[in-house]
Parts: C-alpha cells; structure tokens; sequence
C-alpha cells in the first residue's frame, strides 16, 4: 500500500471574501499527503523546502506516517512561496505574488526505499522532473496518477506528452481539458486526451464536481453543497490524494472502484474547503468522514422501477 507523493510543499499568504491568512502552509504534496494520510499508514514525500521551513511541520507530518526522508531542506535558500486572491464566485483567483525560491532548482532524488513504491502520486510540477522521478523507480507502480496545468501546456508540450505516455490516470480540470484537446465538449476532449495515453481521465469541476473517463465508460460525481466556503486552495490536491489513496487502500484500481474512489476524493476536498489552508484536513475525524460520505450517498442514490418508465412512454 506504500504511496509515493511528488509535488511542492509550500508557504501560501490567501485572500478570499471571507478572510485572509498570513504565511501558511500549502502546496499540492502538503494537501496530496494529507488527505492520503485517513487511509494509508505509509506516505513517502518526496519535495524540497528551504531552512525557513518550520520544523515542528516536518514533524507533525511524520505523525501523521508521512516519510520525509525524501524532503530535501536547502540551507540558506527559502521554500516556494505563492500569494493569491479568490474573486466573489471563488472560482476564480488572481495570483499576486509568486517567488520560486527552492522549486527552481529541485531535482527530486527518491530515497532507496522509495523506488520501489506500488502507487504513485505526480503533484503538479514541470513535467522534466515528473519524468525524472519515473526513471529512478526499480518498477513500473501499479498505478501513476499525474496533476498537470495550463502554464505545462503552453510551454513544455512534447515533455508533457511524453510523460502522459507513462501514467495511467490524468486529473486536470475542465478548462485545461479543453486546453490540451482543443475541444469544448468535456466529452470530445476526454476522447482526445485518453488517445495520448493516459488509461483513465479525471475532470475536475470545482463546486459541480467531477467527471471520470475510461474504459469506455463516463462516471459524474457530485460535489457536495456547502453553505459556506472559505478557501478552495488545495482541494484539487486533496481530491487527488482521496482518489489515490482510497484505491491505494483498497488494492483495487478497476473502473468500478474508481467511482468509490472519486467520491471519497469529492468528500475528502469537501472538508478542505470549509477553513484556510491545510487547518481543516488536519483536525479532520473519521466519523465526520463516515457521515460526510453518508450525504454523499444519499446525494446519489436512487431507486426507480423501470417498468413504470417503459408504462409513461
């Protein structure tokens, strides 16, 4: 069940209509590990910080089983830093301030006992490193999971196409589904995307929810209806560490257990989004999970007689 996670771990400064933080902790490997922390005793995280980086976080990461022994700490360099502010509607955001720091140059290097992990997680990173990290594994995992953006497309397109040539699922959301088909339907481009490689696609919708793609198949989960949303930061990246940790945890990567998969995932980033940062994910209980998947379901199931259907028409 040993979960590698790749990605940045990071300060975010937000600003929502609700508030404001000062620095606090983010980045796509903090919430991936996190959210993956409720179902699997082993996270190994491979990142970089620099020494500014608080140190009782690296620990309160390891209390939660993720093995830091992949997180490189820079002496005298600062850790990636990124300051953003969400519009009214929260789908929205402006990026204020972005300072690489550390990021610029992290080549990640996969401790010994990390090569030869079952899953694996790909954070949203330059593809060239995503792709350095597959050549150090003494296997091929039972399942890559890959987070990719718009700035990738735009800029590192064949290196991205490479690398959707060696991952079985792609998560992305829908305007950078587009963007890779150059189609507009979510259909039509799921289609496209799927024939560049990757075996099954996630599209991710925010507040609508989430579509997943593959063996000839569509399944659409919901998001959950909150009446209060605070920060979205990370709830893409807690969505993917719910998704690959349920299939993690359960050893089963069918199509049928996808769909469990990505329901637990809409559940996990439901939580994310109720406080700043990581603060909700990290006080989270598993019987307030239990329950949050009870509206789930009970969001989803129905029963209907199609007898009576077949007597309406």
């Amino acid at each position: 069940m040993s979960l590698l996670v790749v990605g940045t771990v990071a300060f975010d400064v937000l600003e929502t209509p609700f508030g404001k933080t000062d620095k606090i902790i983010g980045g796509a490997a903090t919430y991936i590990s996190l959210a993956a922390s409720y179902l699997l005793p082993e996270i190994r995280l491979v990142s970089i910080v620099g020494d500014d980086f608080p140190q009782e976080t690296i620990q309160a990461f390891q209390n939660r089983g993720i093995d830091t022994s992949g997180l490189q700490i820079k002496s005298g360099k600062k850790t990636f830093f990124w300051k953003g502010k969400y519009h009214l509607d929260m789908n929205t955001r402006d990026t204020v301030e972005t300072q690489l720091n550390v990021l610029g140059e992290f080549d990640p290097i996969l401790p010994e006992h990390f090569k030869d992990s079952k899953y694996l997680m790909l954070g949203n990173l330059m593809p060239s490193v995503q792709q350095r990290v597959l050549e150090q594994l003494h296997m091929r995992p039972k399942l890559i999971v890959l987070d990719t953006m718009n700035y990738w497309m735009d800029h590192y397109w064949e290196d991205l196409m490479l690398n959707l040539k060696n991952v079985d699922v792609l998560t992305i959301n829908d305007s950078e589904a587009r963007q890779l088909s150059g189609e507009y339907s979510l259909v039509k481009a799921a289609v496209k995307i799927l024939s560049m490689g990757p075996k099954y696609l996630i599209i991710k919708k925010g507040e609508h929810g989430a579509l997943l793609f593959g063996e000839g198949q569509i399944f659409i989960a919901p998001a959950l209806p909150l009446e209060e949303v605070f920060d979205p930061t990370g709830a893409g990246d807690t969505f993917a560490g719910g998704f690959i940790s349920y299939l993690a945890r359960t050893e089963d990567i069918s199509f049928e257990n996808m769909k469990r998969a990505v329901i637990h995932a809409s559940a996990m980033a439901s939580f994310c989004v109720e406080k700043f940062g990581t603060e909700r994910l990290e006080e989270l209980s598993l019987d307030e999970l239990a329950q949050r998947h009870k509206l789930f379901r009970a969001l989803t199931h129905y029963e209907m007689d199609l007898n009576t259907i077949n007597q309406l028409v």
